[in-house]
């Protein structure tokens, strides 16, 4: 398999495990703890990296090399089977959105993509968001 089809999986999963994490996150704040003020700016947050999603390449290339059927990291492992509060579960998502920014930020980089600087200002807005959200609990 060529290297630009490796990194392009690696950039395809982690936007996939990034925009599910954030929306899960944003869900559990909008639904459960009821805070309009975190509710948007995790709303806003999740539009900017749609924005940026989109400028680091074309979509249809990455899901052209998606390859799921021989994905060696496809099944969950036990802990990821199971929560036990809403707490917990925004936690691990708010941990998944944070590790694939970072992936992200990292491989954009070999694609000499101008997105990597926005990422990682995202990522610092994410940690932020962590830290706000989680006195709310």
């Amino acid at each position: 398999m060529p290297r630009e089809t490796k990194i392009y999986r690696v950039i395809d999963a982690n936007i996939n495990r990034l925009t599910e994490g954030i929306r899960v996150c944003e869900d559990i704040i909008r639904f459960l703890i009821n805070d309009y003020s975190i509710w948007i700016k995790f709303k806003k947050v999740r539009h900017e990296i749609s924005a940026i999603v989109k400028k680091i390449t074309a979509r249809h290339k990455l899901i052209e090399h998606r390859d799921i059927v021989r994905d060696v990291g496809k099944k969950s492992i036990k802990s990821e089977s199971r929560r036990d509060n809403y707490q917990q579960i925004f936690f691990a998502n708010i941990q998944r959105t944070k590790e694939s920014l970072r992936v992200l930020e990292e491989f954009s980089k070999l694609l000499g993509n101008s997105q990597t600087q926005k990422i990682k200002k995202i990522r610092y807005k994410i940690y932020a968001l962590e830290k706000e959200a989680a006195f709310k609990f």
